[in-house]
Parts: C-alpha cells; structure tokens; sequence
C-alpha cells in the first residue's frame, strides 16, 4: 500500500506553521470581551475571558480561529478575527495617563527644589550687599568724622534707609524671579500651581 506524499506533508507543514506562528504576539481588540474555549468553533467549556488590551501569544491557527496561549499559561481557542498585531488605543492611552501622573506627582517636589534653590541664593546675594554696605559704611566713617553740627542720628537714619531700601529691593527681586518661575512650570508641566 502506498501512501500519497501529500499526506505525510499535510501534518509536518502544520508542525512549521504552528512553529512559525508561536513568536507571534497579538492584543484583543478595543472595547471587546472575548471568550476563551476549551475547543475551535466555540465549543467545549470556556476557559476564561479576556477584556480589551489582553496580551496573549498565538500558539497556533485554524481556519477562523487562533489557539492561544495566556499569561499563566493556559491554552484556549478565539476566534481570530478579533486579534490585531497593534496595541489598542486604549491601553496606549493608559500608559500615557500613568506616565502623565507620573510626572505631575514629581513636578511639585522638583518646583520646591527649585524654589528652595533661588531662595538660597537671594540669600546669598543678600549678605553678600549687607557686607558691602558694612563696608561702605565704615568707610564713610573713617573718611568723615562726624561733624558738630551734624548730629550722629541723621547719617545712621540715612543707612537704615539704604537697607531697608536694598532690602525691599531684594525682596521685589526674589518676587519676580518666584512668579516667572512658577509660570514656567507651569507652563511646562500642565497648570501645576507651585507654592
């Protein structure tokens, strides 16, 4: 008895084609709860059901239906029609959503760095102009003695006033420099309020 050669061909191309068809991933479309079954067609028990997004691996096809194999590693049949390559819209959206949380959750810990950085340095700036003003000052002093008809209470009032000046000054500075700040962040960062 001969054996036709299509015969023992038909079996061993399947085994290539299901071999082929294992490195395939594919998502369970959008907006789409899938039932998972025990056999093709439907038929047989159902396994599982799976929610749009679901990864699942392609073990092998048949016809309208995909034998599939999920996370924890149960086999099951689908109907193939409702698998895609493409990852759906919507869990693409989710990740961007998680990624956009992500960031606005780090923003305010970054603005309050930032904000507590400039701080220290007007900080700086300050001291650095309070001891240029010692120095002016005991310069001035050094340079003209106090006069009799002058009483001492004049130039000390005239010092407090440049100080209490350069300080108003500063304080504008550090104002101006914390409100463009915040507007850049939040600009940047989607209407993050930074306080």
């Amino acid at each position: 008895m001969r054996i036709p050669a299509s015969a023992t061909l038909s079996p061993l191309l399947l085994c290539v084609m299901s071999v082929a068809a294992q490195a395939d991933t594919a998502y369970v479309s959008d907006d789409l709860i899938l039932g998972v079954y025990a056999e093709k067609a439907q038929g047989g028990a159902r396994l599982t059901t799976l929610h749009s997004g679901a990864n699942v691996e392609i073990v092998a096809r048949d016809g309208d239906f995909a034998q599939i194999r999920l996370q924890d590693g149960t086999l099951g049949w689908v109907k193939a029609s409702f698998l895609t390559a493409h990852e759906p819209a919507a869990v693409r959206v989710k990740v961007l959503e998680e990624e956009l949380a992500k960031i606005k959750s780090t923003t305010p810990a970054m603005a309050e760095a930032a904000a507590r950085s400039e701080l220290a340095t007007l900080k700086q700036q300050l001291d650095a102009k309070q001891k240029e003003l010692d120095a002016a000052k005991d310069q001035s002093a050094v340079k003209s003695p106090v006069s009799e008809d002058k009483p001492a209470t004049k130039r000390g009032d005239s010092i407090s006033i440049a100080v209490i000046i350069g300080v108003i000054c500063l304080a504008i500075g550090f104002g101006a420099g914390y409100a463009t700040l915040s507007r850049q962040i939040r600009n940047k960062f989607g209407g993050v309020k930074v306080f």
